[in-house]
């Protein structure tokens, strides 16, 4: 059964924006990890869980799209979602919106590969079922507020 999912939520902290109150570009991607944690944690399968098996997930790549800059504590929520999973890669994308408005501030994506200690890929359908369960139930989940 499915646990609900919320977004990612919080403020622009003082130390993440520049000169100009905006939030610095280097820190989306921050971000964007922060949110992969929460949305683990929530669906049942946190980091702690996966690396006590001796999985790895590194980042393979992430891009991010800004469309209008965060400020300086200004309230945000990020939607993950999962858009392509098939057992040894992991791929999701994310949306950073403004709370104060709605207004769409950044989107991206990362991608992940399921791996042992020695950096060698895993198949987690066959190795770790339960890890490939969940994140097969959560593959193009959509996130309400």
């Amino acid at each position: 059964m499915l646990k609900d999912i919320h977004p990612y939520e919080r403020r622009t902290f003082y130390y993440e924006t520049d000169k100009m109150s905006i939030m610095h570009h280097s820190n989306y991607i921050r971000i964007f990890e922060e949110t992969r944690v929460s949305f683990l944690e929530q669906a049942g399968m946190p980091f702690e869980t996966i690396e006590a098996r001796g999985i790895l997930m590194p980042v393979l790549s992430v891009s991010c799209r800004y469309k209008r800059p965060l400020r300086f504590d200004e309230p945000f929520a990020v939607y993950p979602k999962i858009t392509k999973f098939n057992g040894t890669v992991l791929e999701l994308e994310y949306r950073i919106v403004s709370r104060l408005n709605g207004d769409l501030c950044a989107e991206g994506t990362s991608s992940h590969c399921f791996t042992d200690l020695n950096m060698k890929p895993l198949r987690t359908r066959s190795n770790y079922p339960d890890i490939y369960q969940i994140f097969s139930d959560y593959n193009g989940y959509e996130i309400k507020d």
